[in-house]
């Protein structure tokens, strides 16, 4: 491999070619401020805060598209860089309206962190602020371009990582600003509602739609009763709210902390859900292939991935599983099921599910998922976000909480049903449960293949003398690369299994928002996925048909998978969105 020498700050490094300086500099532990930039997303030098300067060199450089030259010498911190950063930040807050005191994003937020450690003057430029309608019109996203320091992130997230491009820059000049095809609002496009963009911004200009004040009001109201229950990957990531290491599994103090939210609030776990999607899902594929039914089957438990199928693929809708999400299932559990057995009344039963995807906000208002007798089977998706604001401002101090189990009868599930949360688990919980459906002295649990972090993973086993081809993808830049390929015969797969953001659900649109020094540099999905194997690989049970709740559940109401009541409460339908987004 070859190298380059230079030197950052009187420091001597030596990086392969092609390196540009901030990553150099990276290397030598010296760290350069950015705003625009997102590791293997964004690397336009626009936002101009990393500018740096070099000896022979004229004028200041941008780190992140200089590249790293043999015998370069290069100085991160000098008079002139510094007061380059501090005019920088200076402009930008001039037409950023400072709401920082309501901000969700206050004290997480790039923009407000530098303005405070290059002690900027927010008003030393005066310009008259354009002013921007707030588009909140979506069940999922808001955007208020009033905040938006237009570094284009949310665009490259966008286009680069998901291939749905809607969003851009529209106008010019100083009009210039950032939003969907003829400035319509984002419920009026193709957009899947998966919240990369959300994730991706430095500030507070896209933020989920938060509907915490409704389940407060839902707490407060005696005529309602109000049922939390939580996704897997939630335990993985909501300690990272309350400043615990990344991947720190906080499934215990979460539960404690819910319950304490109201008088009589009862805390479920969706892992149960999960484990039944996977009852529901690998009995459909056993018979898809004996019936030679339409294949590949494709999961369906992601609702930016569904969105994505709908608007852009339709052909490819028969292949989708009819099984509904863990989400979906509990909610039509809960409203069946459970108020049936505790003689409730559904439209008096308040269910909020805890979340790590705006796409699910989405989902719930499906009239796919609205029952019969005229009720949503889900009242509120709540993200992992939003339920750490709900415990702040409760007072609730999480890190102190002891461990609590989740509510009976829904808080037991398997390690099958923990995995759901990183890329690849649903495809191996499904192998576990199928494979031992058509061979019953099948030994092999840890399907370690279809694990990982690459873009797309193709993998054949052998069944009871069947061949079964998988593949998995995450992000949906990658599922389309995967659809191209089935489209044209170039793959011939039995199941796939599709995430809509990069990782699977311990990176979705509704988690924590990691800071650039920990979004650029620290495979912070690594860890969080780790949290989830680790405790699938310790769990008493780790196929999802070996449940206890899940025997409950088919002994009581369901009978067996795939039968009419099963069908009627766990399965849905889709939709060809086409030119009508909605």
């Amino acid at each position: 491999m070859e190298t380059v020498h230079l030197k950052i700050n009187n420091i001597p490094v030596e990086v392969p070619k092609g390196y540009t300086i901030l990553q150099a500099a990276k290397e030598a532990n010296i760290e350069i401020p950015t705003l625009c930039y997102l590791k293997d997303i964004n690397c336009i030098g626009a936002c101009r805060v990393c500018m740096v300067e070099a000896k022979n060199r004229r004028g200041l450089l941008a780190a992140c598209v200089y590249p790293a030259e043999e015998g370069l010498e290069v100085f991160t911190n000098t008079p002139a860089v510094r007061k380059s950063r501090k005019t920088t930040l200076e402009l930008l807050l001039s037409t950023h309206h400072k709401k920082c005191l309501s901000c969700v994003r206050s004290n997480n937020c790039e923009l407000q962190r530098l303005a405070a450690e290059y002690g900027v003057d927010e008003d030393r430029f005066q310009s008259e602020k354009p002013i921007h309608e707030i588009d909140d019109l979506s069940p999922y996203i808001v955007r208020d371009n009033n905040k938006c320091i237009q570094c284009m992130r949310c665009v490259a997230a966008c286009k680069e990582v998901q291939s749905v491009s809607v969003i851009g820059a529209i106008k010019r000049g100083f009009s210039v600003h950032v939003g969907s095809a003829f400035d319509k609002s984002l419920d009026d496009s193709p957009c899947v509602g998966c919240g990369q963009c959300v994730v991706s911004c430095p500030v507070g200009a896209l933020t989920e739609k938060s509907q915490e004040d409704k389940v407060w009001d839902a707490i407060a109201d005696p005529d309602k009763k109000v049922i939390f229950y939580t996704a897997p990957s939630i335990k993985a990531t909501l300690g990272e709210s309350f400043d615990l290491p990344i991947g720190t599994n906080v499934e215990g103090k979460m539960a404690a902390a819910i319950r304490r939210l109201g008088e009589d609030v009862t805390v479920f776990n969706m892992d149960f859900t999960a484990d039944l999607t996977i009852i529901e899902e690998a009995n459909e594929l056993v018979e898809r292939i004996k019936n030679g039914g339409t294949l590949p089957m494709f999961t369906s438990c992601c609702p930016g991935w569904v969105k994505f199928v709908e608007h852009y693929y339709p052909e490819f809708i028969p292949n989708l599983s009819t099984c509904k999400s863990p989400q979906a299932m509990f909610g039509a559990v809960l409203k069946g099921y459970y108020c049936e057995k505790n003689n409730l009344d559904p439209n008096k039963v308040f269910v909020v599910s805890v979340i790590p995807c705006t796409a699910k906000k989405f989902e719930v208002t499906r009239p796919q998922l609205r029952s019969e007798e005229a009720y949503d089977d889900v009242d509120v998706a709540l993200t992992t976000r939003e339920l750490a604001r709900m415990i702040k401002r409760a007072g609730i101090q999480l890190t102190d909480l002891e461990d609590e189990d989740y509510d009976a009868p829904f808080n037991k599930a398997t390690g099958g049903g923990a995995i759901f949360g990183a890329t690849g688990g649903v495809l191996e919980a499904a192998l576990r449960t199928a494979a031992r459906t058509l061979d019953g002295d099948f030994k092999k649990i840890d399907f370690e293949e279809v694990r990982g972090p690459e873009a797309i993973r193709t993998v054949t086993y052998e069944v009871a003398g069947v061949k079964i081809n998988v593949a998995v993808a995450s992000g949906l830049a990658n599922a389309r690369k995967l659809l191209e390929k089935t489209k044209k015969g170039e793959a011939d797969y039995q199941m796939v299994e599709i995430m809509a953001c990069p990782g699977g659900c311990i990176n979705g649109g509704g988690q924590p928002i990691r800071s650039d020094s920990v979004s650029n540099y620290v495979d912070y999905k690594a860890l969080r996925s780790k949290a989830l194997y680790d405790y699938d690989a310790n769990a008493e049970y780790r196929c999802c048909e070996e449940s206890p709740v899940i025997k409950m559940i088919y002994d009581e109401y369901f009978e067996a998978p795939g039968k009419e009541k099963a069908h009627k409460y766990l399965h849905t339908s889709y939709v060809e969105r086409g030119k009508y987004y909605k």
